[in-house]
């Protein structure tokens, strides 16, 4: 009987089983291959654009240069970030020489590989401060949290919210921003500014952050430190210059005269502008009284006054001294002195 042929070629090798000893394994089928791959890049797809919505919708922490973020992107609602001399500012960065930056600050992206700061200047200046000073490069970058505000007022809003909620403003400083945020054309007036930015803020507070803008339209940054600026002091200024248009001038030259160094001066010299604006006024100085009145026909006479209340007129060879100066006391005076004369 003749031997049957074996099977052959490409198929019979794909269906032979491998060898052990060859250390080779078997090829999964080509269907299976394929639905595989498809499995694999289907999860890294989903991975992928999971990473992508997490980092637009900012629930993605990145980890940024310090130098690619612009601080000026947005004007601040703080004329400072805090100095050495600010316990808070010095607690900021003790805080973050021993543990490292635990909480991340949100840029928006400009492009070009540079981002915008929304908030966390403290923090930021804080980073800049210890790796100039350490030079080490845990101190080089910033953890931030990539946010996209619809608009320059959602920007704003969310700087001011943080600020709130983290440190809070002073009435000056929110009365401040709210001023530059119309300034930049970003609300069409203070009213408008004032709702958005306040808007959880209840009426009572709105409405003195509103009295604080006329005294930021009258002080401006001559205010060197607006966060110490207390309500009581504040809204005592904001009633002086509501009722007197002339002490915002002598506010603004009190203030110029003696530039404050710290917080505690500049509240003095403020509380010494109220003090004086609201002293009870001086009486007057009674007025000098006029030279005596002549009887009616009596010689025509010069009448000079030649020293405070006396006067001294002449008539033919006589000399008159009148007035309320000439009392019991001048007229002591006047006899010493004539008969001093006399004897020289």
């Amino acid at each position: 009987m003749a031997k049957r042929k074996r099977l052959g070629g490409p198929l019979q090798d794909h269906l032979a089983p491998s060898d052990p000893a060859s250390g080779g394994s078997a090829s999964s089928a080509p269907i299976a291959r394929i639905a595989g791959e498809t499995s694999v890049n289907a999860a890294f797809d989903e991975v992928r654009q999971e990473l992508d919505s997490a980092r637009s919708e900012g629930r993605l922490v990145l980890r940024l240069p310090l130098d690619k973020i612009e601080t000026a992107w947005l004007i601040r609602d703080r004329l400072d970030p805090g100095t050495e001399d600010d316990p808070d500012f010095a607690a900021l960065l003790d805080s973050l020489r021993a543990h490292g930056q635990r909480s991340p600050i949100e840029v928006a992206d400009m492009g070009d590989g540079r981002y915008g700061l929304i908030s966390g200047w403290r923090r930021l200046t804080a980073l800049a401060r210890l790796h100039a000073e350490t030079g080490e490069a845990r101190f080089a970058t910033v953890l931030a949290l990539l946010r996209r505000p619809d608009s320059a007022q959602g920007a704003y809003l969310a700087m001011v919210e943080e600020n709130e909620i983290r440190l809070g403003l002073s009435y000056y400083e929110r009365a401040r921003i709210a001023a530059k945020a119309v300034e930049a054309g970003v609300y069409p007036s203070t009213k408008t500014a004032l709702q958005s930015l306040f808007a959880t803020a209840s009426r009572a507070k709105r409405s003195k952050i509103g009295s604080f803008l006329t005294l930021y339209e009258t002080m401006g940054d001559f205010v060197r430190f607006p966060q110490a600026l207390t309500e009581r002091v504040g809204l005592s200024l904001v009633k002086i210059v509501e009722g007197n248009a002339g002490a915002q001038t002598r506010l603004r030259r009190h203030l110029e005269a003696a530039p404050a160094k710290d917080p505690e001066v500049e509240q003095t010299l403020l509380e010494a502008f109220i003090a004086s604006e609201t002293a009870p006024p001086v009486p007057a100085a009674p007025a000098t009284p006029a030279a005596p009145k002549r009887a009616a026909g009596s010689t025509s006479r010069a009448t000079t006054e030649i020293s405070p209340g006396v006067f001294l007129d002449q008539s033919g060879g006589a000399l008159r001294l009148s007035g309320p100066g000439v009392d019991s006391a001048f007229r002591a005076r006047l006899e010493a002195w004539l008969r001093d004369a006399a004897q020289d």
